[in-house]
């Protein structure tokens, strides 16, 4: 897989305690779903969330977090964590925290 599975068992443990979570292979990465709707993943060198257009500002303002571009275009509402800030325990929780209240507000699918 293209993802590191150390970084995948650190999201796991982040989102043991939540009903509605299941993983995803996609995008050659690992995503975790709320409900039917993707929150957050990783891949090879860290992590992105979704964090919503909103709240977007707010989790760029975060150290090692930059705009989602994996195609080359920014896709709004996404971020990217790099594996240095992702492993930083406040960093990670402080991303998190947006993606879950931005996805926690969207319909289940």
């Amino acid at each position: 897989m293209a993802f590191d599975e150390g970084l995948a068992q650190i999201l796991r443990d982040d989102l043991a305690d939540l009903d509605g979570i299941v993983e995803k292979t996609m995008f050659g990465g690992l995503c975790f779903m709320l409900n039917g709707n993707m929150l957050c993943g990783v891949h090879r060198g860290g992590a992105m969330f979704r964090v919503g257009k909103d709240h977007e500002a707010q989790a760029l303002a975060i150290d090692g977090v930059v705009p989602m571009a994996f195609t080359g275009r920014r896709m709004g509402g996404l971020v990217d964590m790099a594996e240095e800030a992702f492993i930083d325990d406040r960093r990670r929780a402080d991303c998190m925290a947006l993606a879950l209240a931005f996805v926690g507000s969207l319909p289940a699918k």
